[in-house]
């Protein structure tokens, strides 16, 4: 008769330690569902870098972001490839803004004489223009309108004639997920 007592008691205390852990864990996962996501740190698609005058700059050191001002759907995205095929850094893409007409290609910069700038006006070709207007876009903006096609063979760099800001690409690409 003992033994049958203490076998009751002992499948009681299991069952309790048991009911125990349960509960630690329903209590642990509820508390991990209920917490706050945490905040996602910004990916810097570029650096700001000085280029001292009469500095040679390359595509590689040069983040370009495309707007598609066109009606052809992907335009940016397909620009923004054949950009990074010819070596310069992916910046963003996306729609440029309402409104905007633009035939073949636009570089919207606030710095005319940028080193970045002139060796990506020498890949658009002439038809491009350069155009003094301020950009929320990172790098250097270029604006593509139905007539882009392709890039031309431009120069494989150029030289810096006075002290200049570039946005120098980091190592980590942004997924922007937009594919305008």
């Amino acid at each position: 008769m003992a033994e049958a007592a203490l076998a009751r008691i002992r499948s009681a205390v299991t069952l309790l330690a048991l009911l125990a852990l349960l509960l630690a864990g329903v209590a642990w996962g509820w508390s991990a569902m209920t917490e706050p996501f945490p905040e996602s740190a910004e990916v810097l698609i570029c650096d700001e870098t000085t280029v001292p005058a009469g500095t040679k700059v390359y595509p590689d050191q040069v983040t370009v972001s495309v707007a598609n001002a066109g009606t052809r759907e992907g335009l940016a995205g397909r620009t923004m490839q054949l950009l990074v095929d010819a070596g310069f850094g992916r910046g963003q893409t996306s729609n440029a803004p309402s409104g905007t007409d633009v035939a073949y290609a636009e570089i919207w910069t606030d710095d005319l004489e940028n080193p970045a700038v002139r060796l990506l006006k020498g890949k658009l070709g002439r038809e491009a223009t350069i155009v003094r207007r301020d950009t929320t876009m990172v790098g250097v903006t270029v604006i593509v309108g139905d007539g882009f096609t392709r890039l031309r063979e431009g120069g494989k760099w150029t030289k810096s004639s006075e002290d200049a800001q570039i946005c120098t690409p980091t190592a980590v690409e942004p997924d922007d997920g937009v594919t305008p």
